[in-house]
């Protein structure tokens, strides 16, 4: 295992360049095999995980569920709230962020990021919920994309750029999954879900998201500083990428339900009609033989 890290970290070090050596010796990012070891077993449980539970009773998981989605929603709004005041203690540009002028303040976001990047493991347990739970029409290509590429995405970016004009992706997300988390926390509970009703503004939060994001990068291109280029296209093309997944899934979830109700409800008023229709035409009828009887 030493020499496959060594072997890694050479190549990694040739392609990329120098890590950050602020970071150096931080829990799992010395190494980027335990990433892509966590990774590999996601994917794993991802494909076996359902063949294992499809004869088996789902579980109910909703005392876990309040405790984790509530947890997430903790953690979502301390990282929110640490690189909104990190990035306003280190007067960060918005235009174009390096990664070293911010002084102390640039610690400070990198050890909130180091966070962020831990919480992509920790959402690995949405996806084994859904396993447990047996709602595997929940386990989508979007859902094992996001999951999947987020943590190893990030592992890279705190090893080269663990601060700077990385700090605004990570703000927004850590801000929807406070909605996003809450929400799931409070639907775990029967008795809240009639009083539920943001779900839908959560995926456009992210799309909005996405959209700022490559707003904000594409800045960095326009007016640039010392931050690495090769990046800022990078995270352009993944934002890209998520809009796309996340559009499809919206139309898929929302417009076409909206559709399946107008067709449910147009159903619904032409049988009416219909019976009424039928119904005149008895009558008709009826009278018709009355009138012929009297005859």
């Amino acid at each position: 295992m030493e020499l496959l890290d060594k072997t890694i970290n050479s190549y990694l070090d040739v392609w990329l360049g120098p890590r950050d050596p602020r970071v150096k010796g931080w829990l799992l990012l010395e190494n980027y095999t335990p990433t892509f070891v966590f990774s590999v077993l996601y994917l794993l449980i991802v494909w076996l995980g359902p063949k294992y539970m499809r004869n088996k009773q789902p579980f109910s998981c909703r005392g876990i569920l309040v405790v984790y989605n509530l947890g997430l929603t903790l953690l979502s709004l301390y990282m929110f709230y640490e690189l909104v005041t990190g990035v306003w203690e280190g007067g960060y540009n918005f235009f174009c962020q390096d990664t070293h002028s911010g002084g102390e303040a640039d610690m400070k976001i990198i050890r909130v990021l180091w966070w962020y990047y831990f919480s992509k493991l920790i959402e690995f347990m949405d996806t084994f919920f859904f396993i447990l739970r047996k709602n595997n029409h929940q386990i989508t290509v979007l859902h094992v994309y996001h999951h999947a590429t987020m943590l190893n995405i990030w592992w890279f970016v705190m090893n080269w750029v663990p601060c700077g004009h990385s700090y605004f992706g990570a703000t927004l997300n850590s801000f929807i999954h406070v909605l996003m988390y809450s929400y799931y926390g409070l639907s775990a509970v029967p008795a809240m879900r009639p009083y539920l009703w943001w779900k839908k503004y959560i995926t456009q939060g992210q799309l909005t998201q996405f959209v700022l994001t490559i707003f904000q990068t594409s800045c960095g291109v326009v007016w640039p500083c010392a931050f690495p280029q090769g990046w800022l296209y990078f995270q352009i093309s993944y934002m890209i990428s998520l809009i796309i997944l996340f559009t499809n899934f919206y139309i898929q979830t929302y417009n076409k339900k909206a559709s399946s109700r107008r067709k449910e409800y147009q159903n619904g008023s032409t049988a009416t009609v219909n019976g009424y229709t039928n119904s005149f035409s008895s009558l008709e009828n009826n009278v018709k033989q009355r009138k012929q009887r009297k005859d």
